[in-house]
């Protein structure tokens, strides 16, 4: 999907999730700086390349600020996903 497909580009919805369970869900709208801002920051410091990522933030929902806590272990699997684009699973082993 290209930028001028999205219904509204600055307005992407953002979710992470263990396994099935999601435990974060935002929208770019959310971010305290936009995505354009961002990318243009990050390029003054780094060069910026196709399939490059960029983690800027975090919603609600992470392991510390939940109430229990929750911390990834062996064997979980993170599904993050963007919406229109695709999601990206990493499983974790213990070090």
């Amino acid at each position: 999907m290209t930028v001028d497909e999205f219904d509204d580009p600055d307005d992407i919805e953002l979710q992470c999730a263990i396994g099935e369970e999601i435990l974060q869900k935002g929208r770019t709208s959310e971010f305290l700086f936009g995505v354009p801002a961002l990318i243009e920051g990050l390029s003054r410091v780094t060069p910026l390349l196709p399939g490059d990522i960029i983690f800027c933030g975090t919603p609600a929902g992470v392991g510390i600020g939940r109430d229990p806590q929750r911390f990834l272990a062996p064997g979980d699997v993170v599904v993050s996903q963007v919406s229109g684009i695709g999601e990206l699973r990493q499983t974790f082993i213990s070090a």
